[in-house]
C-alpha cells in the first residue's frame, strides 16, 4: 500500500514519507528513524550530529553565492502518535503503517497515520537531498517525543543552533502561518482503592467505544465526547437503581488525545444483569441522543465476561466514579480578543485501574500563564475532596505571538505572489515546541507552518495531497528568497 503514495507529486515529500511508515517511530521509540536519518545525511556528505537527548541536526552548505544569507532552522519532530481501534490488529513496534489514497486524502488503515509530524520530516529530508534548491546556510533539527513531553526540545542544549530564522513544520492548515501557541502541563493523580475481600460470581464488561477522540488542543473546542467521562456517566446514573460493584475501569492511552473508548468490569448479583443492562442501554440512548451530530459512531457494549477479581469498596467505588465527574474536561475559556481561538481548556485522558489505586492523568492547556495555574488548582482542589495523591510536573511555555516579525512579513508577500491570496495568521491552542525553543534562544525569527492535516492522534488522521504540493512550493520559494 504504501508505495501507491510515491507516485503522488511533489515525489520528494512522499517517497520519504512513504519509507518513514516503515519505520516505528512512536513517541519515545525514534531511535531507528533517528539512525535513518543520520545515514541519510551521511550518504550525502552532509554534516550531522545526535545529541543525548537523541535529537539530530544537519546542516547543509549554502547554494555557492549564498553564503552570507540568513542561516534557517527548518524544524520537525520524530515521533508520532500511535492510537489504532481496539478491533484493528496492528504492532507499533515493528508493523509498517498501512496508509492509502482516498480522493484528495491519504490515511491509514484503522490506526494514526503519522502525517503529524512525519510530512514535516519528510519535507526536511527532500530539502536535504534536493542540491538544485537554492538557498542559505539551512539546518534541519529533528526532535525527539514532542508528542508526550516535549523532551527532544527540553533537551535541546543552547548555542547549538547558528540560524537566525526558524520555520517549524508542524502546523496543521496549508494557509495558515501560525505565530504562537498555548502552554500547558500534566496533572497525575493516584487514589487508593480498598477491595472487598470475597470475588463476585457474575461479572459484566461494560465498553463504550467508536467516538472520534483527537488531538486535545485542537480539538477540544468540536464537542466531541470523552468516553471516560461519558462512561462515569453511565454507571454512576445506573448506580441509583441498580447494585453493582466496580472491579476495574479503564480508557484513554494518551495524554494530548481525547478519549475514544473506555471500558468497565462490573460485578452483580444473580438476576441483576437484565435490569442493569435495560437501564445502561436507557442512559446511552439519551446520550446518543446527545451526541448524534458530533459522534455519530458511539456505541455501547454489554456482554459477560469470565472472573475479574475482588470488586472495590463501595466508598472506592464512589469516589472513583465522582472524581471522573467532577474533574474538568473541556474547553474553560475563550481567547478574549482573538475570535474562535480556544484561551484554556482540560482534558481527561487516562484512566488507569491497578490493584490497589487508580491512576487518572490530565492535560491542561491555556496561552495565559495563570488561567494554566488555575485549572490546575481546579484539579488539585478534586484531588483533595477524593483524598488522591496528586502530582503536577512542570509544564512547557506559550510562544507570544509578534505581529511585527519581519519574517511574517516577508513571508506573506511570498505566499501572496505564489497563490495569489493571503495567508491566514493565527496562535493555536495546542503545544508547539516553538515555545521551548524561543526560551532557549530569544532572537530567533520563527513561524509555524505545515500542510492540511486532520483528526491527528487519531485513527481518523488523514493529509490533504495538494495541500502537501502547496507546502511543499512555500518552503522552497521561501528559501529561495531568504537566500
Amino acid at each position: 500500500m504504501p508505495n501507491e503514495i510515491t507516485s503522488l507529486k511533489p515525489e520528494k515529500i512522499w517517497k520519504h514519507f512513504s519509507d518513514l511508515l516503515k519505520i516505528p517511530h512512536c513517541s519515545g521509540h525514534e531511535q531507528a528513524l533517528a539512525d535513518y536519518i543520520c545515514q541519510l545525511a551521511a550518504d550525502w556528505n552532509l554534516e550531522y550530529q545526535k545529541d543525548r537527548a537523541g535529537n539530530v541536526l544537519v546542516r547543509l552548505p549554502a547554494t555557492p553565492g549564498h553564503e552570507q544569507a540568513p542561516g534557517i532552522i527548518l524544524q520537525a519532530h520524530l515521533d508520532m502518535v500511535c492510537e489504532k481501534n481496539s478491533d484493528v490488529q496492528h504492532d507499533f513496534k515493528h508493523d509498517p503503517i498501512r496508509a492509502v489514497i482516498d480522493g484528495d486524502w491519504v490515511k491509514a488503515s484503522g490506526t494514526s497515520l503519522g502525517s503529524d509530524n512525519g510530512i514535516g520530516v519528510a519535507t526536511c529530508l527532500a530539502v536535504m537531498e534536493d542540491r538544485n534548491l537554492v538557498h542559505g546556510p539551512v539546518e534541519c533539527l529533528f526532535t525527539v517525543d514532542e508528542e508526550t513531553g516535549l523532551t527532544g526540545a527540553y533537551q535541546l542544549k543552547k548555542g547549538l543552533l547558528k540560524g537566525e530564522i526558524l520555520l517549524n513544520l508542524d502546523s496543521e492548515d496549508e494557509g495558515t502561518f501560525t505565530i504562537g501557541c498555548a502552554g500547558g502541563a500534566d496533572s497525575e493523580l493516584s487514589l487508593p482503592v480498598e477491595r472487598k475481600g470475597r470475588k463476585g460470581r457474575n461479572f459484566l464488561q461494560v465498553s463504550l467505544k467508536g467516538l472520534r477522540g483527537g488531538h486535545s488542543g485542537l480539538d477540544i473546542n468540536l464537542g466531541r465526547g470523552n468516553a471516560i467521562k461519558l462512561l462515569a456517566r453511565l454507571l454512576a446514573e445506573a448506580s441509583s437503581k441498580f447494585k453493582f460493584e466496580l472491579v476495574s475501569f479503564n480508557g484513554g492511552s494518551k495524554r494530548n488525545a481525547i478519549p475514544r473508548e473506555a471500558v468497565a468490569i462490573l460485578s452483580l448479583g444473580a438476576g441483576q444483569e437484565k435490569g442493569l443492562s435495560q437501564q445502561l442501554k436507557k442512559s446511552f440512548a439519551a446520550i446518543k441522543f446527545e451526541y448524534r451530530v458530533t459522534e455519530p459512531g458511539m456505541k455501547l457494549e454489554i456482554k459477560k465476561t469470565a472472573d475479574s477479581g475482588f470488586p472495590l469498596a463501595a466508598d472506592s467505588q464512589a469516589k472513583l466514579l465522582n472524581l471522573i465527574l467532577v474533574l474538568p474536561h473541556g474547553v474553560i475559556s475563550l481567547h478574549p480578543e482573538i475570535s474562535g481561538l480556544v484561551e484554556t481548556s482540560s482534558n481527561l485522558a487516562i484512566v488507569e485501574t491497578l490493584d490497589k489505586k487508580v491512576k487518572i492523568v490530565c492535560n491542561s492547556r491555556s496561552s495565559v500563564g495563570s488561567a494554566l495555574e488555575a485549572v490546575r488548582l481546579v484539579i488539585r482542589s478534586c484531588a483533595a475532596l477524593a483524598e488522591a495523591k496528586i502530582t503536577q510536573p512542570d509544564g512547557y511555555p506559550a510562544w507570544t505571538p509578534d505581529l511585527k516579525s519581519p519574517l511574517l512579513q516577508r513571508m506573506i508577500e511570498i505566499y501572496r505572489h505564489l497563490f495569489g491570496k493571503e495567508p491566514e495568521v493565527k496562535a493555536v491552542h495546542a503545544g508547539l515546541e516553538c515555545g521551548i525553543i524561543g526560551e532557549k534562544y530569544p532572537d530567533l525569527d520563527m513561524i509555524s507552518i505545515g500542510p492540511t492535516i486532520r483528526y491527528p492522534h487519531s485513527p481518523e488522521e488523514k493529509v490533504s495531497i495538494s495541500s502537501v504540493k502547496k507546502f511543499w512550493q512555500l518552503v522552497v520559494e521561501t528559501l529561495k528568497e531568504l537566500a
